[in-house]
């Protein structure tokens, strides 16, 4: 066993190393830079579709099971997770506060990498024998690259169908059952039971009701979050101004020693942060265009504008009020990381709740993120066995989950994370090759919008 935990540190060492973070940035800015950097001028367009796409056109109706908006709420469900909040403290925890800043880079070419796989998600999807739109990189893969190229898909389909299991499963289930025993004393195996039924409830709806779900929860979750951080900002307001102006200055010259904190090099700022940013909003890794391929719509590039917000919200908004709130506590030089410098930083400003304030969030992040991968690793399954997978796929899920809350997963969680990476390797080379049909859709789209 510690024979294969060492070689898969190793491959993980490798796919979340430089090469990999230069790949996932490179393609993004490619991507941005041939789309003329739409993603980022035509962002005021995208909220405006995003909030008439809550429900489809009439002529829409039929082309897709859930409307554009829920759409994108159920794929940022799987993104919207313990990485905005364990995440990004981690990423100042080891990076300084200049991580943030890389963070905000990959946010940025992160819109075109996300708009451009929802285009391609819409543009190549098909109708499995349920009558369901399904897709993502396996069938733009498949259908786009041609049956040469099927392989690579089966390949992403394989990694997505496990990787599931860890990264949006038994992880989640086992960080909400810590977290409430830890601020609420509550049992692991009663957590695990709660979300286990819970997760039955959602799951059993298939996609439709998961969309129902996920587009009413993510937005009151989200903007909770938001609005205990901007209280905990505006009574840390005198501390923004120092704050922001280390944020940028330490992206490019690295943090020297603080109280607890050993210094990093600017080196340290862009891997953490690149890496914590790729980890927190997936652009790349071709989880989202699974969700986004169920869309009702006809036209690829109006929910590729919508699918571009995931990242924006995401890492921009989310990420950036839990990054500014441990820099301007000063706690990110007290030794803590991960999730407990998260919960610190807000019970610094406000005791006796702060810390519940982030348990909550985590544990509601959490089980939205089990949601969101249901929905990915099931179509995943279904493309390597068809629809007779599903209902076998979802009872696994279902149980997964209790087993997840109670039993150690490192190992788990080394495996799922290293298989993650994985996935975004056929995804990348897909967007490429695929890029000049990206280019052409949306210069067409525009030529009339």
């Amino acid at each position: 066993m510690e024979l294969l935990t060492n070689f898969i540190s190793a491959i993980n060492g490798i796919v979340w190393g430089p090469l990999m973070l230069v790949l996932i940035l490179g393609v993004g800015l490619f991507l941005q830079i041939g789309l003329k950097l739409m993603p980022i001028l035509k962002l005021g367009m995208g909220f405006r579709l995003m909030w008439s796409g809550r429900t489809p056109r009439s002529t829409e109706a039929s082309e897709g099971e859930i409307p554009p908006f829920q759409a994108l709420m159920t794929a940022m469900s799987a993104t919207v997770g313990t990485g905005n909040i364990a995440g990004v403290a981690t990423a100042v925890f080891l990076g300084g506060p200049g991580a943030l800043f890389w963070m905000w880079c990959t946010a940025l070419v992160g819109m075109a990498t996300k708009f451009a796989e929802a285009v391609l998600a819409v543009k190549y999807r098909e109708v499995d024998e349920h009558g369901n739109h399904v897709g993502g990189p396996m069938y733009y893969i498949k259908n786009g690259l041609g049956p040469k190229w099927a392989w690579l898909g089966t390949l992403f389909a394989v990694f997505g169908t496990i990787a599931g299991f860890g990264i949006g499963n038994t992880v989640q289930s086992n960080s909400v059952a810590h977290v409430l025993e830890t601020n609420f004393d509550m049992p692991l195996w009663l957590t695990g039971i709660i979300l286990m039924v819970l997760t039955a409830a959602v799951l059993l709806g298939g996609i439709k009701r998961i969309g129902l779900v996920a587009g009413s929860l993510v937005p009151l979750m989200a903007i909770s979050y938001l609005l205990a951080g901007l209280v905990v900002l505006i009574l840390n307001v005198d501390a923004i101004p120092a704050a922001l102006a280390m944020i940028f200055t330490d992206a490019f010259t690295g943090t020297a020693a603080q109280g607890g904190f050993a210094g990093a090099a600017v080196w340290a700022a862009i891997r953490f942060g690149v890496a914590r940013g790729v980890f927190s909003n997936e652009a790349g890794l071709g989880s989202a265009p699974i969700a986004h391929a169920a869309s009702q719509t006809k036209n690829p590039v109006r929910q590729g504008l919508i699918a571009m917000l995931g990242t924006f919200l995401d890492t921009l908004v989310i990420c950036s009020i839990t990054g500014l709130v441990i820099i301007t506590s000063g706690l990110w030089t007290s030794g803590e990381s991960g999730a407990a410098l998260t919960s610190a930083a807000f019970a610094d400003a406000l005791p006796g709740v702060g810390n519940y304030i982030v348990a909550i969030a985590l544990a509601l992040f959490a089980f939205t993120t089990i949601l969101g991968w249901s929905v990915y690793s099931e179509r995943c399954a279904e493309y390597l066995f068809g629809v007779k997978s599903i209902k076998p796929f979802r009872v696994i899920w279902i149980l997964a989950v209790l087993v997840g809350s109670v039993v150690g997963l490192d190992f788990v969680w080394l495996l799922a994370d290293t298989l993650n990476a994985l996935m975004a390797i056929p995804n990348l080379i897909a967007l490429i090759l695929l890029s000049p049909v990206v280019f052409k859709l949306t210069k067409e789209y525009f030529s009339t919008h």
